[in-house]
This record gives structure tokens, sequence and C-alpha cells, in this order.
């Protein structure tokens, strides 16, 4: 794993929890507008009472992490999650503006997009003003683009640990922090299982948005930007897997199923709600399936 610089890292402590249960933590992984789908995989969490001791995530996950954060942790907290991300389109998060994308492009600016729409989503769903205020320890994954090591952000600003956490490169403008000049937290590790393991999880849920063990598309790119964009989900995925066995004996994982029949790309706004349903029904499945296995097959 590339090294971690760790910003005000918390030690608080959820509350109490059943003895002998193991310290649980939810991994909510980038992936623009498939984040969608973590809100059904959240609700199938919460129907069966399965809820975190700490909150990790990068991206589109850093804003699910950070919204349920805020709120109980319940399974109408992700029903309300799911209407947000229904009511969303492109240009809510990513508004194009000539003269920003035309200065991006000259060479001037850093970015093609301004950061202002997810700042008004953030400002207006997030309920926390801090990221200590949690009721559910949060910690957010960015990626310093000055050191390029990972930059776990506990405690500080919740609106600007999230644009600092979702600051895709070359796309929307990073945020400083301190010393810091952050970026999306997917550049160096999109699905962060390893901060978990670091902060004492035992048993891991990861809420992936691209299933870790589907390589193969159904039909080739039809443009540069889809080419790209499969290259580096690519990426992610070979990462995904790699810490999934690395970290096999350290905690019990829990892979919920990314369901994307139709391979919607990540950069579509527009079937929100058919993700967070195909979502939810095969978390659902999952998850029970989990339940009726033998606890030594689960060990193992």
């Amino acid at each position: 794993m590339s090294s971690v610089k760790v910003t005000a890292l918390g030690r608080r402590v959820s509350g109490p929890r059943t003895a002998g249960a193991p310290r649980t933590a939810f991994v909510l992984a980038g992936g623009a507008a498939l984040g969608a789908m973590q809100a059904g995989m959240l609700q199938a969490l919460y129907e069966r009472g399965i809820v975190p001791d700490l909150l990790i995530g990068t991206s589109a996950g850093a804003l699910n992490a950070a919204y349920v954060a805020s709120r109980p942790q319940t399974a109408a907290t992700a029903r309300e999650l799911a209407a947000v991300w229904c009511g969303l389109r492109r240009k809510d998060v990513f508004p194009l503006r000539p003269a920003t994308l035309l200065s991006g492009l000259a060479g001037r600016r850093d970015h093609l997009v301004s950061n202002h729409g997810l700042r008004r989503i953030a400002t207006r769903y997030l309920e926390i003003a801090r990221l200590e205020e949690a009721s559910i320890p949060l910690h957010l994954i960015a990626c310093d683009l000055l050191s390029g090591q990972e930059a776990r952000l506990s405690e500080g600003p919740v609106i600007e640990a999230v644009l600092a956490a979702a600051a895709i490169p070359g796309l929307l403008p990073p945020v400083r922090l301190g010393d810091q000049l952050l970026t999306d937290g997917g550049v160096a590790n999109n699905t962060p299982i390893s901060h978990a393991v670091q902060l004492g999880a035992e048993r891991i849920y990861v809420l992936p948005t691209d299933n870790p063990g589907v390589r193969a598309l159904p039909r080739p790119p039809r443009s540069a930007p889809d080419a790209a964009v499969h290259a580096v989900t690519q990426l992610f995925g070979a990462r995904l897997r790699a810490d999934l066995a690395r970290y096999a004996t350290a905690a019990e994982m829990i892979v919920l199923p990314a369901a994307n029949p139709r391979q919607v790309p990540l950069t579509s706004f527009t079937h929100a709600r058919e993700l967070i349903a195909q979502a939810l029904a095969a978390a659902r499945a999952t998850l029970a399936e989990h339940d009726t296995r033998p606890a030594r097959a689960r060990a193992s």
C-alpha cells in the first residue's frame, strides 16, 4: 500500500456494542454516478440491523458516508439518500461553464468544472459541520497531490473534506487543507479497505461500485472517454482484488455486489432509481446467504 498521511485521526467510539461483537466497518468506494447503488446497499444492511462502528469512504462514497454519518443509522436514512440520488442530474454535480472549461483546456486552470455544484449538494444535505460531529466515526480518504500519499481525513470541516475526497483530478479543483493539496482518494485507493483494517475493523462490509471479478466488456468502448473510463475501472478492480486477498486474514470481508447488468456508465446520473433497486435486491440476497452460511465457512 502507498504511504498514508493521517490528518487529525480521531479516536472516537461510536457507542456501546454487543459484547463480543466484531468491530464493524462500512467501506464505500468511489464511482461518480454509480455511487447511487450504495444507497440500496445501505438500506439492505440497515434492514438487517447491521450498523457500522466506523465509516470509510472516498469520492462518491465519501459523500454517501458523510450523509449517513450525519443521521440515524436506519433504513429510512438510506431511503432518504436514495431520494437525493434520484433527484440529481449531471449538471447539478458537474456544472459546465464555458469560461471555466475553456480556461482549463487552455492551461490557465487545473480543472474543467467548478466544484460549486458539489458544494451546494453537500451544504444542503449534510447535517454536521465537522467530521468529528458525526454520530459514527467518519473517515474520508483523499490523495495529496504534492506528496502522492493517501490522506485520511477524520477531523475538520466536513464540506471541505467531502470536496477534497471527491475532487476528480483535472475535472474538479483540488482542495487545500493546511499544507496538503488534496484530490479524489480514488487516485490512490478507490476502495479503502486498508484504512478500515488500520482502524481496527474486524468485519468489513465493502460497498463497491464495480464488481472486482468482472473484467470483460459486452462491447468495445465507443469513444475515447469510454476507453479511458474502462481503463481506470480496470485499475480500480485490480487494486480491490489485491486488497481483498491481502487483508483476507486480517478481517472478515463481505463484498456486496455492484449490480449493474446494463453497464450504466459512471457519468450517467439518469439511472439512479434503477441502480438503487438492483443494488438493494442483490445486497439483500447476498446478506441472506451470508447469514445462513456456517460460522466456520464465514471465517475461512
